[in-house]
């Protein structure tokens, strides 16, 4: 019989840029926050960093990275993808493009929730 202790997993590594913006994106489609995370890596070719802790996070382009946020008891069902990055043109480039993956890749009702969106 094992008696190791399993690892623990590693807490996720902290952005290099600081963050002052924030673009986010609503998934008006019935998924999880683990699907959202595996799809979204799946089609950003990108690896999900902080699995299994408190904040797992996709990188994307121009050191952006984006967070799935799942509705709060009470709150409306949508899922929001929440796309960090240092610039507020940065973060909304780059929440355009999983907009546009998501409609592409996964077929997914998307929409922004930020100016030009």
């Amino acid at each position: 019989m094992d008696t190791t202790a399993p690892a623990s997993p590693s807490p996720a590594p902290e952005p290099a840029a600081p963050v002052t913006a924030v673009a986010t994106v609503v998934v008006s489609d019935a998924v999880t926050k683990v699907d959202a995370l595996q799809i979204l890596s799946v089609l950003t070719g990108a690896r999900i960093v902080g699995e299994r802790t408190a904040s797992p996070r996709v990188p994307l382009a121009d050191g952006a990275w984006a967070e799935i946020e799942i509705p709060k008891f009470g709150e409306a069902p949508p899922l929001a993808i929440d796309v960090h990055a240092a610039h507020d043109a940065v973060a909304r480039a780059q929440a355009r493009a999983v907009m546009a993956l998501l409609r592409e890749g996964a077929g997914w009702s998307v929409h922004g929730m930020f100016p030009d969106a």
